[in-house]
């Protein structure tokens, strides 16, 4: 059994059976999640929910940065993957982590309905857009917490090399940030994104453990 801290190679640790369950396991339920979320995304985007008083918000005039919040998501991502190549349990605990943000998602997105706040502009990303459907339409009322945040905080808190975790939370920071400069989240959704995330990533790690 690997140790938490242990880096291997793919092809030993597929060799371990635990690993390849787990990788099996994770894999099926990332498809699934993939394949539903256009449908939970289409029903919450038809459904009226509540307007929030963000003094923050209501602060900062709603600006277009789509191509600077696409290029630090997107970066940050292509390292993860480069890290995973290097280190497969990464890929386990990154796996497991977006399974319960999805579902977290899914769960608090249903309990809190919330239309977009005033001034909102799409965020222009044809690649995360392919996870709505692909099919054009833009959804503005997936809010409570920050999907966009919430991924980048679990990759600082998964990556293990001093540069990288700085990159990652740099980016948790600044992506935060872009998606309340255009008005795409309120406030809250950003903050309560780490306090999720945290707690996500600790059930992540103790599911992808093998």
């Amino acid at each position: 059994m690997a140790l938490l801290t242990e880096t291997i190679s793919w092809s030993k640790a597929w060799q371990e059976r635990r690993f390849r369950n787990k990788t099996i396991i994770a894999l099926l339920l990332v498809a699934i999640i993939l394949t539903l979320l256009p449908t939970f995304f289409a029903f919450i985007e038809k459904r009226e929910g509540m307007v929030l008083q963000d003094y923050v918000l209501d602060a900062i005039p709603a600006i277009d940065v789509s191509i600077p919040t696409f290029v630090i998501i997107w970066s940050t991502v292509l390292l993860v993957f480069f890290r995973i190549y290097q280190n497969p349990r990464l890929f386990l605990v990154i796996a497991y982590g977006f399974i319960l943000m999805c579902l977290a998602r899914v769960l608090t997105i249903s309990i809190l309905p919330l239309n977009p706040p005033a001034g909102l502009i799409v965020l222009k990303d044809p690649i995360a857009n392919i996870a709505y459907g692909g099919n054009g339409i833009f959804i503005t009322k997936d809010l409570f917490y920050s999907g966009h945040t919430g991924n980048m905080f679990l990759f600082f808190l998964c990556l293990e090399r001093k540069w990288d975790k700085i990159f990652a939370l740099t980016a948790s920071f600044l992506v935060g940030i872009l998606v309340m400069i255009q008005h795409i989240h309120y406030s809250i959704d950003v903050i309560a994104a780490f306090i999720f995330t945290y707690f996500i990533y600790l059930g992540a790690k103790k599911l992808s453990f093998f």
